[in-house]
């Protein structure tokens, strides 16, 4: 049971720091362009390559 004396206030320690960053990202803007990188991801920015052409 003493063990509940340091693992509870590491806990809630813990939480508080998950929720900081989570807050800290959000005012940041890491979320305002959640499609962006999803369709940068799949886009096709290279030119098709040309086939060599056949003597």
């Amino acid at each position: 049971m003493e063990i509940l004396v340091i693992l509870v206030p590491l806990a809630l320690m813990l939480g508080l720091a998950g929720l900081v960053a989570f807050l800290w990202s959000l005012r940041s803007g890491q979320y305002d362009d959640l499609d962006g990188a999803a369709w940068r991801a799949i886009a096709d920015d290279d030119p098709p390559q040309e086939a060599p052409a056949k003597r």
